[in-house]
């Protein structure tokens, strides 16, 4: 099948933000382009995206964005298509209390038990996010892709979680913690929605096929697997920090 060419349709812009896994917002602005009324803002793909009649090939009902008897679906098809997927270390977090070795008259070595939790948010997808009330069903939408990937958490679960306990020796003079840092994966690829072309009736005029394409970006934990089927924790490196009373 012949490939669509995506003519001066393509939403341009500048992201500005943080890593999602900080929860910092991004801001997006739109650029000049030759066909400034036929843009669209990344809200208005995203929304046609959310209320299109086939979504990542599964036909919808308007039950499925929440919409009403008489509401129609404002795109015939949104894909998403992966682009790129790569893996990275998060921020390192404190993930236990302190216990400290401190006392004047202590000589040796205290041997102490650290129980530890950390909880890791899966991340925020950079344009899913601006469309208030659609995240569930984008983020559905978005996990058959990101699930392709070994050890990736579902898209629609908010959190995942690490811990253990850990046998520690903590040095007079010092304070004992334990830091976990997460190991995160990050998946880049586009959104592509098409409305088809429309024949000229007796009422109505025709209209050609039109496509719009927005980047974006998600972002989440790397998951290990559970055992006997249960579900995996999160990967990553936790190691005992040291710092002086």
């Amino acid at each position: 099948m012949a490939r669509r060419r995506f003519r001066n349709k393509k939403v341009r812009y500048v992201a500005i933000g943080a890593s999602l896994a900080t929860g910092a917002a991004a801001v997006t602005i739109l650029l000049p382009s030759a066909n400034a009324a036929e843009e669209k803002t990344p809200a208005q793909i995203m929304r046609m995206c959310q209320r299109a009649s086939v979504l990542n090939g599964k036909q919808q009902s308007v039950r499925d964005f929440n919409g009403a008897f008489a509401d129609g679906f404002e795109s015939d098809n949104c894909d998403f298509v992966e682009t790129k997927f790569e893996t990275f270390n998060g921020p390192a977090e404190k993930a236990s209390i302190d216990f400290p070795n401190c006392e004047p008259n202590a000589t040796e070595p205290s041997k102490v038990s650290i129980s530890w939790e950390s909880e890791v948010a899966q991340g925020k997808g950079k344009q899913i996010s601006i469309v208030q009330g659609a995240s569930a069903g984008l983020f559905g939408a978005l996990s058959g892709s990101w699930q392709v990937h070994k050890s990736s958490l579902d898209m629609t679960t908010n959190t995942a979680k690490a811990g253990s306990k850990d046998a520690v020796e903590v040095p007079v003079g010092k304070v004992a913690h334990i830091e976990f840092t997460p190991k995160m994966q990050r998946m880049t690829g586009e959104w592509r929605v098409r409305i088809d072309a429309r024949e000229p009736t007796t009422v109505l005029n025709g209209s050609p096929e039109q496509n719009f394409v927005l980047e974006d970006v998600v972002e989440g934990p790397s998951m290990l697997p559970g055992a006997a089927g249960a579900p995996g924790v999160v990967d990553g490196v936790a190691k005992t920090v040291f710092e002086d009373c």
